[in-house]
């Protein structure tokens, strides 16, 4: 099963290596990965998605616990939640088909063309990642030449919320 865990941590030097250190010693997966600071500064929230059965996110959760500069956590998975990924994809647009098809797709799915050029348009689109693997699959007969991808960023629906 796929889980979300939140992390309100330090914001120091090293911290995040010691989180990702601690999934590699227990050679733990690490799907997607995002950290920015929060409106504290001297905090930040990482975002860390893997795949796994219940013992071993707990096994997970109990170690970041431990780790010094983690304050605090949550499994977003145990409870109702929001989740985001934004994506950025540059695809081949040549020829006054392509250029309409690509953004007749763009517009379905609700995102946006952000850069123009004779050969190319860079495409973004927000959403959770089934979203933007369905635009990725519809866009199969356009050439793709770069994809990327943020990674996914979580919050907990209602009241609930990670702050000290």
């Amino acid at each position: 099963m796929r889980h979300i865990i939140s992390v309100l941590m330090e914001n120091e030097p090293g911290a995040l290596s010691r989180v990702v250190g601690l999934f590699a010693q227990r050679n733990y997966n690490i799907e997607s990965l995002t950290v920015a600071p929060t409106e504290d500064g001297t905090l930040s929230r990482l975002t860390v998605t893997t795949i796994g059965n219940d013992r071993v996110v707990e096994q997970i959760t109990k170690q970041l616990n431990k780790l010094v500069d983690v304050v605090k956590l949550i499994d977003l998975a145990e409870g109702p939640h929001i989740e985001r990924e934004m994506m950025l994809i540059k695809v081949r647009a040549e020829g006054n088909d392509v250029r309409e098809e690509v953004k007749r797709l763009i517009d379905i799915f609700r995102g946006h063309i952000i850069d123009v050029t004779d050969s190319s348009y860079t495409l973004e689109l927000t959403g959770p990642g089934e979203k933007l693997d369905a635009l990725i699959q519809a866009l199969a007969g356009t050439t793709i030449l770069e994809t990327v991808r943020s990674g996914i960023s979580g919050i907990a629906r209602g009241t609930k919320s990670l702050h000290i």
